[in-house]
């Protein structure tokens, strides 16, 4: 018998309030941000979403919904009431992200499709 205690590692969760959005950016956008002169980004708005410009090109913002939550954890220390005791390390899980935002390429002069709602927002409409 082992004298040993083996815990694991703790989990706890711990949601802090600030909401995440995963942004997906496409390898021709990365290449250009890791460059020796990386472009200044700004965002506009259009009719129909949010519109990601650099001096050459341009990305709309479109979010996707997923079935797998992706849960973002941060590491932890749990300090006990006495000092002389050896501090436990664990992780704490601090949001849940269900839906992440692409980056789809645009010419400048084209807008954004017409919006049509998730199903659920369809179908509450019209009850």
């Amino acid at each position: 018998m082992s004298t040993q205690q083996d815990t694991g590692i703790l989990l706890a969760h711990a949601h802090n309030g600030i909401g995440y959005k995963l942004l997906e950016l496409p390898p021709e956008l990365v290449a250009l941000l890791e460059s020796e002169n990386p472009p200044i980004l700004t965002i506009e708005s259009s009719a129909n979403s949010a519109i990601l410009k650099s001096s050459e090109q341009s990305w709309g913002l479109r979010q996707k919904n997923t079935s797998n939550a992706l849960i973002l954890l941060q590491s932890s220390t749990d300090t006990t009431a006495t000092s002389s005791q050896i501090p436990k390390t664990g992780l704490k899980a601090i949001a849940t992200v269900h839906d992440t935002i692409e980056l789809v390429s645009e010419s400048s002069e084209k807008t954004a499709p017409a919006a049509r709602g998730k199903w659920h927002e369809r179908f509450a409409r019209g009850r």
